[in-house]
Formats: C-alpha cells, sequence, structure tokens
C-alpha cells in the first residue's frame, strides 16, 4: 500500500490533537509556509480561551518534526506548517520509483459494473452518445487503475418493435442487409417508419414480423443478425476513433434478456412486489407518482422489465458489487425507480451499491441542444471531423474529452471547437503541450550528456521547486478520490493547477543552464512531471503527446 500525500499525513495527525478537521489550506505566501490552519480560532470560543493560547496547546501536542519545520503561530492564533524539503525530496524520489506513481490499490477490491455507451442497432452514433462514451471509458481507467476489475456493459438497443418495421421493408424492398452500410440501414429505417405511418397492410405485417423476431423465426433472425453485425462494424470504428478501452466482449444488448423477461415479471409477482392494476402487471414504489410496469396490457414488455433483467443479471451471474449507469441525466428518476423494485425484489442487497452517474447536454453556441441545421441530432462522426479541421487528431480529441470531463457531468456544456482547441488556458491540449514540453526538455538533456542515471530530487531550495514537489505529491490522492466519487473534474482541476505550477518553476528554475546536483534534481523533477501529466491524460482517456 502506498503512503498518503504529506498534506494529508499533516492534516491527520493535527486532527488527532486537535479533535476537528483542521482544513489546511495552501499559504498565501511563501514567507507563511506551505499551509495554514485556522483551528485554533475555531476551538477558542468552544473553550473559552484565546485562540492564541489554543494554538500554543496543539503546537505543544504536536508531533510533525518528522515532517515539517518547527510549526509557527501567527497573528490572532493560525498555524503555519513548512514541509522540510528533505521530506519532499524523498516524497517525489520514491514516487519516482513507483509504477503507480502513488496510486494506493483499493483495501477491497471490487467487481464493477459499468453501463455504457449503449448505442442503438440501425443507427449512427449520434452527439447524445459523445458524453456517456467519455465518461463512462474514463470511469472504467480510473476504477481499474486503483485495482477494482471493471467489467463494462455495452447495453446495445437492439430489440423491439422498430426491427419489424425494418425487417419487413427489407423484404418488401427484396434488399441484401448484409451488403448495406450504417448510412443506408439508417435511411432504410427511416423509410420503414415512414411507410409504417402510412399504409395498414404493412403496419400490420410489421407487427407480426417483431412476434417472429420473438419466437425465433429463422429468415428475421437472420436479417436481424445482419442489422446488428452491419451497426456493430459501424459502432467500432467510432469506440477506436474515441480511444475507447470497449470491444465485441463488453458486449450486452437488450437482445439477450429477452428469454427471461417472463421469468422477471413472474418472480416480482410471485414475491408479491408486483400487482396486476387495469390489465398490467406493475409496482408501485413508494415515493414515485407513476408504476413501474413490467408487462403490458397487450402483453408485451417495455424497456422498464429489460433494465431489471439487466441488473439481476449483473448482480446475480456477474457478481457485481458496484454498479454505475453512465446515462442521461433526464433518466435519474427511471434508474431511480429500477434500483428501488430491486431492492424490493432482494436482487439488489445492501452490500452492492447502485449509482445512476447523470451527465448533461451539449449545447451549441446558442445555448441550445446541439443539432444539424435541420434540427436533428448530429452524427458524432460529423463533430470529430468538425474538431479535425482546426487540429489534429489528437489534439482536436483531447480538447474534446478535456471539455467534457472539466465540467461537473450533470452540467450542460458548451461545444466550442475554437476555445477547446487552444494550447493555452484550461483546455486538454494545454496539458498536452506541458506534457510535450517535458519531453523535449528530457530529450535535450539526454542530447547534451547531462541525463542522470538515477532520477533522484535532492535540491529544493527554491519556493518554485518546492510548490512543484508539493504538487506532484498529491496525485495518488486524487486519483484515490475520483475513484471513489466518480467525479473526474477533481482529475482535471489537478492536472491543470500541477501544469501551471510546472510553468512556473520551468520560467523561474532553469534546468539545462543550471549545473551539478541542482540540475539533476530539476531534471528529475521534470521526469517526475512529466510522468504524472501522461498517467493522468491517460486516465481522462487523452493521448500525452511527445511534440506539438
Amino acid at each position: 500500500m502506498t503512503v498518503a500525500s504529506l498534506p494529508s499525513q499533516l492534516s491527520t495527525r493535527v486532527q488527532a490533537v486537535a479533535g476537528i478537521e483542521p482544513e489546511l489550506r495552501a499559504a498565501t505566501r511563501p514567507e507563511f509556509g506551505h499551509f495554514q490552519s485556522n483551528v485554533a480560532l475555531r476551538l477558542a470560543k468552544a473553550e473559552k480561551r484565546s485562540p492564541r493560547e489554543v494554538a500554543a496547546d496543539i503546537v505543544a501536542r504536536l508531533d510533525v518534526d518528522d515532517l515539517c519545520e518547527p510549526v509557527e503561530i501567527a497573528g490572532p492564533g493560525f498555524l503555519n506548517f513548512r514541509l522540510r524539503s528533505s521530506v519532499l525530496a524523498d516524497f517525489v524520489t520514491g514516487q519516482l520509483a513507483d509504477p503507480t506513481l502513488g496510486v494506493e490499490r483499493a483495501e477491497h477490491p471490487q467487481r464493477v459494473v459499468i453501463d455504457y455507451p449503449s448505442p442503438n442497432v440501425a443507427k449512427q452514433m449520434h452527439v447524445g452518445h459523445l458524453r456517456t462514451s467519455i465518461i463512462g471509458d474514463c470511469f472504467n481507467r480510473v476504477l481499474t487503475a486503483v485495482g477494482h476489475e471493471v467489467l463494462p456493459q455495452n447495453h446495445l438497443g437492439d430489440w423491439g418493435t422498430q426491427f419489424g418495421q425494418l425487417v419487413e421493408q427489407i423484404l418488401v424492398e427484396r434488399v441484401d442487409a448484409s451488403t448495406l452500410n450504417l448510412d443506408e440501414v439508417e435511411d432504410l429505417y427511416k423509410r420503414a417508419a415512414a411507410h409504417f405511418k402510412t399504409d395498414h397492410d404493412f403496419a400490420d405485417l410489421a407487427r407480426l414480423r417483431v412476434v417472429k423476431l420473438q419466437s425465433g423465426d429463422e429468415e428475421t433472425l437472420r436479417i436481424w443478425r445482419e442489422l446488428v453485425d452491419v451497426s456493430l462494424a459501424s459502432h467500432n470504428v467510432m469506440y477506436a476513433r474515441l480511444h475507447l478501452l470497449l470491444t465485441d466482449e463488453h458486449l450486452a444488448g437488450e437482445s439477450i434478456y429477452n428469454a427471461v423477461l417472463g421469468s422477471v415479471a413472474d418472480e416480482l409477482k410471485a414475491k408479491g412486489v408486483a400487482v396486476v392494476d387495469d390489465g398490467a402487471l406493475c409496482v408501485f414504489v413508494p415515493g414515485f407518482n407513476a408504476p413501474l410496469i413490467l408487462r403490458k396490457r397487450d402483453g408485451g414488455y417495455g424497456y422498464d422489465v429489460t433494465d431489471l433483467a439487466a441488473l439481476r443479471h449483473r448482480v446475480r451471474d456477474l457478481h457485481a458489487d458496484r454498479l454505475v449507469y453512465v446515462v442521461d441525466v433526464r433518466q435519474g428518476d427511471h434508474f431511480a425507480q429500477v434500483f428501488a423494485v430491486s431492492r424490493m425484489a432482494g436482487w439488489l442487497p445492501d452490500s452492492v451499491s447502485a449509482q445512476h452517474v447523470g451527465y448533461g447536454m451539449v449545447l451549441g453556441s446558442d445555448g441550445k441542444p446541439y443539432k444539424t441545421r435541420d434540427g436533428k441530432a448530429m452524427h458524432l462522426s460529423t463533430l470529430l471531423d468538425m474538431a479535425e479541421e482546426i487540429a489534429a487528431p489528437p489534439v482536436a480529441l483531447a480538447a474534446i474529452k478535456y471539455a467534457d470531463l472539466s465540467n461537473g457531468l450533470n452540467k450542460d456544456y458548451v461545444f466550442d471547437v475554437e476555445r477547446m482547441v487552444q494550447t493555452t488556458g484550461n483546455t486538454g491540449p494545454y496539458l498536452q503541450y506541458a506534457h510535450a514540453r517535458m519531453t523535449q526538455v528530457l530529450a535535450r538533456a539526454q542530447a547534451e550528456g547531462v541525463l542522470p542515471a538515477h532520477e533522484s530530487v535532492t535540491v529544493l531550495t527554491e519556493p518554485q521547486e518546492q510548490a512543484l514537489a508539493l504538487a506532484l505529491s498529491g496525485y495518488g490522492e486524487v486519483v484515490a478520490e475520483v475513484a471513489a466519487t466518480l467525479q473526474p473534474h477533481k482529475l482535471c482541476t489537478y492536472l491543470y493547477d500541477l501544469a501551471g505550477t510546472l510553468s512556473v518553476f520551468y520560467e523561474r528554475c532553469p534546468v539545462l543552464r543550471s549545473e551539478g546536483e541542482v540540475r539533476d534534481s530539476r531534471l528529475a523533477l521534470c521526469c517526475a512531471a512529466k510522468r504524472v501529466l501522461a498517467a493522468g491524460l491517460d486516465l481522462l482517456g487523452i493521448e500525452a503527446l511527445d511534440r506539438m
């Protein structure tokens, strides 16, 4: 198990003495040390003593000599902490030697199922699939990094009444579905939908075709499989373009649950969880205005029961300890109801957590949902093409992913390509530039024959050196926090602050123009910063470039 960050170790010790969280804050000025705390001022009123007297008492009982210089009491009773340079240097040197860069492995590793990105068969992935793909992939990477076993589940929309229309239209037009691309399938779907609305005979045949699909008719299943294969081929291209950690082994489409929908409904009825109401089998969940409908009056099943079947499978068969659904924030009530019914049925025990991570919408510059000029959802490939017209593919993708993840997930954000691809400001390309800059520094050091054989931070006399070392020491805890809270914007903020601290260090502390041990130590700092930036970017699904 890796060592907690230095600020965390210090905070723990102060809390043990003071009895409350010390709320360490970064010192406002270098002469105040590295951290400050107002814990004495907060305790003084309750203890009916002066803050300086309380502060003196805390300092007298505090044992932090191995971490800090003597603690100072300032002003009305603030505590100033200055970490020992040798402690900082040793911590970063140890971080360099650790393949995980200080990321602590989970004490109790879990099997985590993440539901994303779940596109539909016979349709192109569109702008609505952008955020689920990026966010779900980030969770996959972060949770894996801390030692959990992640099982992505791509809940493909590959079943339902629309396939009756599609298959029937294919038979009417005598089309070989296996020869179509996804654009052609999507056009065919539009023709089928229009045909269904205007031709009653076709509509009846399409409904019968759904029954044939569900009952396993050989011809219908053959055409359906061809449509699925065409769709998957296109989706896989998009997954690769987005650099997602998804393969066909993660496919778990709605179709795989078709055979068990009846047993799900029957089990809930047998347990008294579900009741028949007006001909439909429903579950009335306390706190919800409308019931969850398992089976309609006509005997058909909707996506509510499919989601229940999927959850039961993930817990009962996949043995998941944690379920994470990365789905539009507007589906919050739906998943809350699914989780509630699953707990009522005993399928979701208290030992298993289930969480819907909702995300906001991607907006255009007008503040409205991002769509094409004719008001339709823009294809995801078109969105990426737009970004790549302005920047190289890895830079464009970094811009898009960082813009998504650096915002609060449940918030909408404006898709502004021109701003997102800038190499200055809080952007993905800015972080890529910081990494590339360090790569070039280290390459020059190697070319000049001054790159030390052993990476060791030994000299931290300048405030900027100390600030960089301190920033680097916090990487592991940030990753652990994101794994626990599923808030990737905190990792983005950390990396952005690190890049800013690195920039100040590089401008004020000459690296290649310094000499001897100072140069070796500063090169080690550059190496540590490069590795942390690369590792952090990788967790965001962003490529760390060596040159820009």
